[in-house]
């Protein structure tokens, strides 16, 4: 399934996908707590994982096919977690994330951080990233030829 860019009154909005970190006390077992309380909730599956480690606590970057089912599991377990959209970028054959990074760096654009989503469609790497600037990324990034991916797209 194709995205196409969506108009609204204020111009083109990318597809973007809801991350959520989710911060756990860094003690064995808290992991694998969350990804079997996720994984319970029928429908819901984990596209994406990042994991940001420290002495005392770690924070888990996660992208599922469904943010609001997610919300709701992560609500109902007591999870402390925060939410930001991100762009996932198909690299298609002919592009890289070298491609992908010199062109954003030409617009001046920051990437804050990216990181590997779990999903290969048609044989293509993806990669789950934070930018400045969803909507010029975004469009710039179509316009070299990268498909961005929604929510539906990581069924």
């Amino acid at each position: 399934m194709s995205i196409l860019p969506q108009e609204t009154q204020q111009g083109y909005t990318p597809p973007s996908v809801r991350q959520f970190g989710v911060f756990l006390d860094n003690k064995v077992g808290k992991l694998l707590d969350l990804l079997q309380k996720c994984g319970d909730q029928s429908g819901l599956n984990l596209a994406a994982l990042s994991i940001l480690d420290s002495s005392d606590h770690a924070v888990v970057r996660l992208i599922f096919n469904n943010a609001d089912a997610a919300r709701v599991v992560l609500r109902a377990n007591q999870f402390t977690f925060s939410e930001v959209d991100l762009l996932v970028v198909e690299l298609p054959e002919g592009k890289s994330l070298t491609n992908l990074c010199l062109h954003l760096l030409g617009a001046e654009l920051n990437i804050r951080f990216a990181y590997p989503v779990m999903l290969r469609r048609q044989d293509a790497p993806t990669v789950a990233i934070a930018v400045d600037d969803l909507t010029l990324a975004g469009q710039i990034l179509l316009r070299k030829g990268f498909r961005l991916l929604g929510e539906e797209d990581l069924s």
